[in-house]
């Protein structure tokens, strides 16, 4: 299985979406609070490019924001 990573923040309506897509599919992530981390909040802007969340990293694929159908095709989900 893929490493799965999210840079979140505590009131992303998107960011929950997607937790709850990954739990719903058990799908194991790991969760950087950008907000409470500012080395992660870096991180993930130097990783993307991008100031808005959710970022994700599905192994080296990245996805701006909750796509489900994104989601399921990197993640081999039907």
């Amino acid at each position: 299985m893929q490493t799965v990573t999210i840079y979140t923040t505590p009131t992303c309506h998107f960011c929950r979406a997607t937790k709850e897509f990954f739990n719903k599919n058990n799908v194991v992530f790991t969760e950087y609070d950008v907000i409470a981390d500012e080395a992660r909040r870096t991180e993930m802007l130097e990783r993307s490019g991008q100031l808005g969340v959710p970022v994700i990293f599905i192994g080296s694929q990245m996805i701006i924001g909750f796509n489900e159908k994104r989601l399921k095709d990197l993640l081999g989900i039907s």
